[in-house]
């Protein structure tokens, strides 16, 4: 943000909805120009998620599973909520032996993500995993998720999948990518 630039002066929120995940908030603002508007946004109810990247040997590890939003199998990174109090490490290791059924030795934060920030109040912390050792915890899928072994040497060939096209799985594997790349 530039030092000219003043951020807008919140005038009221409210609260118009909510779930056992979500609330949608209607927030007034005026903008430094004058300019008045109404927005909605979707807070969760106060969680992180992460997502992570597991290495093992030359392949990464996705998993496919259902997407009710898009009526569809959606094949991606293993992805969970932090649990309050958790430390991000703790959760993205939780998350990968209760979806894949493996752990990792080597944790590394690659980045923090936001998706629609305009709308969607919601942050995603991507962690790369290596150093894999076979660890199994019971999860909440309704379904077992199937294990999807990918070589690392064809991970920009993924994005000619049709069942990958989520953006914050791109963006993890670009980071990835990248970050492999680098060593």
């Amino acid at each position: 943000m530039s030092k000219t630039q003043q951020k807008p002066k919140i005038l009221n929120v409210e609260t118009v909805a909510s779930s056992r995940m979500f609330r949608i908030q209607s927030v007034d603002l005026t903008f430094s120009n004058g300019e008045s508007r109404v927005y909605e946004r979707l807070l969760p109810e106060g969680r992180q998620a992460v997502m992570i990247v597991p290495v093992l040997n030359d392949n990464i590890l996705l998993i496919r599973e259902y997407a009710v939003a898009i009526e569809d199998y959606e094949l991606g990174f293993p992805k969970g909520l932090v649990e309050p109090n958790e430390d991000v490490l703790v959760a993205a290791n939780r998350e990968m032996m209760e979806e894949i059924g493996y752990g990792a030795r080597k944790l590394t934060v690659l980045s923090k993500l936001t998706l629609a920030p305009s709308y969607f109040a919601s942050t995603m912390t991507i962690v790369l995993a290596e150093d894999l050792y076979e660890q199994k915890l019971e999860g909440d899928e309704p379904e077992p998720l199937t294990l999807v072994s990918w070589p690392q040497s064809k991970m920009i060939e993924l994005l000619a999948l049709s069942d990958f096209n989520e953006a914050r799985n791109v963006s993890a594997l670009f980071l990835a990518r990248e970050y492999l790349n680098q060593r």
